[in-house]
């Protein structure tokens, strides 16, 4: 038997993504095991969950306990918080090695924690990554990171320019109003670049995308300056049958509304909005006319810290324009949390109004159900820009937009107009984007069939990975 170990960023967004390729890996191989450690960083309540749901073989799960020197959860901390845990995962990995008879081949990282390289290299065996996001924009982080150490553009002046830049992963120019705020921030910025640089490092990276859907970012990445990228997605959990058991009133209401005719409003697990700006979507939504399904969660509560999660509201109609809910009774639904992969694949939903995270994308793309495109944070403006200019499948509400306020500015309210537009133009007028997302469906679904393209690059992975083994001792 060969041993990986598997090392996640304790989020649910990212960890539900590593267990499900560690589910792929083990069943492709009969000789392979793997073993994934938790770490006390970041914790989000749902990973346990999550967790204690699965039933797969040759997969173990150890939590690591919480180091006694982890700083307050920020940015600038993240580093020196990994270093703290590196002595934790080297320990654990010595006791996997211990008690085990099985050979040790090597580890898998998060992006975010690729500073554990380290430990690798310590131990002597190849560090890979698995990068939860799409090909075109690790191919813009290290175009990034090239500006900024090669021709010295400092990328936090930006923040108020619209400059365009050609990036190599991207077939047209880009401009810097879509760059990332943790870029743009001096901040996280330092700390955004650190882990670049640990990525160089890395014997292979595993991207979350497919060739058909980025051939373009995936050719850029081949020209030796990345280290070996496997396009293995679309890594998705999609057999949530518990969410759709503990929703069924949601599912029962779709169940009485006509095909493709529900607009999905959902954004993802940092996504809510203020007051002011519940009420502009509650109107948009009004004034439509297009029945819907929108999950409303509101925001954390400040005193729990910056990782707080967001709950549901226990009445919403305290912030919804008043007589909302009477108005739009029989064909909006209003909910908290949202099952949503069980929704998507529902033949009720006709369009999705999304912050555009990557895993929402693949979602999306696999069901077949276009885009209205909401970026609120991280590279989810590039991710808006890449669906609606260069693959055609999504139309945009507004491409720029961000809640992260960057200095001493404010978060812009989006009016009610600019949505009703969007909606409107993917529900009414997006022939194109619905046929080319529906031929990307088509593609999605074989890449990781056999003789697929992601399923013969994953067993390359496998191939690549159990050829370099060493032996033990």
């Amino acid at each position: 038997m060969a041993e990986l170990v598997f090392i996640p960023m304790p989020r649910m967004g990212h960890f539900a993504s590593m267990v499900e390729l560690a589910r792929l890996l083990v069943d492709l191989h009969s000789e392979l095991s793997i073993t994934v450690l938790i770490l006390k960083l970041n914790p989000d309540a749902q990973v346990a969950a999550y967790i204690h749901s699965l039933t797969a073989t040759r997969i173990k799960f150890i939590y690591l306990p919480q180091p006694e020197t982890q700083k307050d959860i920020s940015f600038s901390n993240h580093i020196s918080n990994l270093q703290a845990h590196a002595p934790l995962v080297k320990d654990a990995t010595n006791n996997i090695l211990h008690h085990s008879s099985s050979r040790f081949i090597g580890f898998v990282f998060d992006l975010f924690l690729t500073p554990f390289i380290d430990v690798g290299n310590q131990l002597g065996v190849p560090s890979y990554v698995f990068y939860a996001s799409s090909a075109a924009f690790l191919g813009f982080q290290y175009h990034a990171l090239a500006l900024q150490d090669e021709q010295n553009v400092n990328i936090v002046d930006l923040k108020d320019s619209d400059t365009e830049f050609t990036i190599p992963s991207y077939i047209n120019p880009v401009s810097s109003k879509l760059f990332p705020t943790i870029l743009l921030n001096p901040e996280s910025n330092s700390m955004a670049t650190t882990l670049v640089r640990w990525l160089r490092k890395a014997k292979g990276i595993m991207i979350n995308t497919f060739w058909e859907l980025e051939s373009h970012a995936i050719s850029s990445l081949s020209n030796g300056s990345v280290p070996p990228v496997y396009p293995v997605g679309p890594i998705l959990d999609l057999e949530r049958k518990s969410e759709v058991h503990q929703n069924s009133d949601i599912m029962k209401w779709l169940d009485e509304q006509p095909p493709s005719s529900v607009v999905f409003l959902c954004f993802g697990s940092g996504g809510n909005f203020n007051e002011d700006q519940v009420k502009e979507i509650a109107s948009a939504l009004e004034q439509s006319g297009h029945r819907f399904l929108w999950s409303l969660r509101q925001p954390p509560d400040p005193f729990k810290g910056p990782m707080a999660s967001q709950t549901d509201y226990d009445d919403a109609s305290e912030i919804l324009p008043e007589g909302f809910l009477d108005r739009t009774h029989g064909i909006g639904k209003i909910i908290g949390w949202a099952p949503q992969v069980a929704i998507l694949g529902h033949p009720a939903i006709g369009g999705f109004v999304s912050h555009c995270g990557w895993n929402s994308i693949l979602e999306s793309i696999w069901f077949g159900v276009p885009i209205a495109t909401w970026p609120l944070y991280a590279e989810q403006q590039l991710n808006a820009f890449k669906l609606v200019t260069e693959l055609g499948i999504a139309v945009e509400i507004k491409m720029d937009y961000r809640i992260e306020v960057i200095g001493n500015g404010e978060v812009e309210i989006l009016r009610a107009e600019t949505i009703e537009k969007g909606i409107r133009c993917m529900m009414d007028k997006g022939r194109d984007a619905r046929k080319r997302v529906k031929e990307m469906s088509e593609k999605i679904r074989r890449a990781l069939m056999d003789g697929g393209s992601s399923h013969s690059t994953i067993r390359d992975f496998i191939n690549d990975v159990m050829g370099s083994m060493p032996k033990k001792n």
